[in-house]
């Protein structure tokens, strides 16, 4: 796995944590909430979503459980862990301090062109 896809999944999993960390969501629940919490900058396909789900429950930062709907179908219910909820914040301040250096990278090379 490149470098890129290693901070794609990495970031995925972080947004998908934070979605979760308010209320107990399924899975297109919380796709819905990135996309519209990103003014529809995020489209978080399938594909991508489902497979940090599993990672992040097998990692033990989500748990998840079966429900009926308000439609009576059964979905897969996930809500953060303890252990998320610490990692969370790990990942959000690591993501700040990243931001940040970047931010200023990009910056300075913006100013040095003026």
């Amino acid at each position: 796995m490149s470098p890129r896809a290693d901070l794609l999944q990495g970031t995925l999993d972080m947004l998908v944590l934070r979605a979760v960390a308010d209320e107990p969501l399924h899975g297109y629940a919380i796709a819905n909430r990135l996309r519209l919490i990103s003014g529809e900058r995020l489209q978080i396909q399938q594909g991508s979503l489902y497979p940090s789900l599993h990672r992040l429950e097998r990692k033990g930062l989500l748990k998840g459980e079966w429900t009926s709907t308000d439609t009576g179908r059964e979905a897969r219910v996930y809500r953060l862990t303890a252990k998320g909820r610490r990692q969370l914040n790990v990942e959000i301040k690591s993501w700040d301090e990243l931001s940040t250096a970047i931010s200023l990278v990009l910056g300075n090379t913006l100013e040095a062109k003026s």
